[in-house]
């Protein structure tokens, strides 16, 4: 049972549905959200272009979102946009990583803390960490460290921290492979196990599932990589693995895809608490943005951004754990 304090419970309650489950829409992205939009553009596209499409998102779906994961560098007036009672996750990580050194390195942006955040009027401050368990000692520890000092800041300020973890293998940059499905569970398991020790004061984990869902029994007409009782099972023992509150991230799949897979994790008896989703939710509507404008989006959002995420709402109603399960006030 994780013990925090009535403040961070309060901020929990902020980002969360009535039942206490986590229904939050991402839109965190920075360089690969700029890339989406100007594949889709024939003209140049600016900071402005990515600004005004985080502003629809916002408005667009908040209204059926518990909450929003948002960036202090384009995502502010899109936080300012957002439904009244929907709770806001702020980034504090840089953009990806450095590609020209070893070990995909994490890094804070300059300008900003967790008191900064805080002071925005957010809920929850979180960090995405790549991480590979089996990578050399030397660049784990740096990240170890890394994650250490951004929970004592939470800490200091009271504040939840939400702590998102992306697998990887060190040796194979290919993450869609069967070579690396086959890897994943340990991956992202043993991951989870680490960062749920005290001394990172992680308050929530958002992390990818243990499986690559294109290769398992069943949801696959390729390569099977897991029977149907295997991928069960990796969820089942995800749960073990961890005593904090947990909830998925999409990793980019399909709307359904991603549904059927809350609703899988439900099967294997997981005690997920929600999701923090993203592209599965929006990404169709980025080339209706780049191609016809404004008002052209915000058809697709009152339409088929809506459903996808009322339907995607009822799976995690269907599906997952109130997070009061495992938290308690000291």
């Amino acid at each position: 049972m994780l013990k925090i304090s009535k403040k961070k419970y309060e901020y929990l309650e902020k980002l969360s549905d009535s039942n206490k489950r986590i229904n939050a829409l991402a839109i965190d992205q920075r360089g690969s959200l700029k890339k989406m939009i100007a594949d889709n553009s024939s003209q140049e596209v600016g900071d402005e272009g990515i600004l005004n499409f985080k502003i629809e998102i916002s408005q667009g779906l908040t209204p059926y979102a518990s909450s929003i994961l948002l960036d202090p560098e384009y995502g502010l007036p899109a936080a300012e946009a957002r439904a009244t009672d929907a709770g806001l996750i702020v980034a504090y990580e840089k953009t990806g990583y450095d590609a020209t050194e070893v070990g995909r390195l994490p890094d804070l942006l300059p300008n900003w803390s967790a008191k900064r955040i805080k002071e925005l009027g957010a809920d929850a401050v979180k960090i995405l960490l790549y991480y590979d368990v089996d990578e050399s000692d030397d660049i784990n520890d740096q990240k170890h460290a890394f994650v250490e000092r951004v929970g004592s800041e939470c800490m200091a300020e009271d504040i939840p921290f939400f702590l998102e973890i992306v697998t990887y293998d060190a040796t194979d940059d290919d993450v869609k492979s069967a070579k690396y499905a086959q890897v994943k569970p340990h991956k992202v398991n043993e991951s989870m196990r680490i960062f749920s020790e005290e001394r990172y004061g992680v308050d929530v984990l958002k992390m990818e599932v243990p499986v690559n869902m294109n290769y398992v029994e069943g949801f696959t007409e390729g390569e099977t990589v897991y029977s149907r009782e295997e991928a069960l099972r990796h969820f089942q023992d995800q749960s073990e693995a961890t005593h904090l509150p947990f909830i998925f991230l999409s990793a980019g799949v399909s709307a359904q895809l991603f549904q059927d897979t809350v609703r899988f994790a439900r099967e294997a008896g997981s005690t997920f608490n929600g999701v923090l989703c993203g592209r599965a939710t929006w990404k169709d509507s980025v080339a209706i943005y780049a191609r016809d404008g404004k008002e052209a989006v915000q058809e697709w959002l009152e339409t088929e951004g809506r459903n996808n995420i009322e339907e995607l709402n009822q799976a995690v109603a269907e599906s997952a754990h109130p997070w009061t399960d495992k938290v308690t006030i000291k």
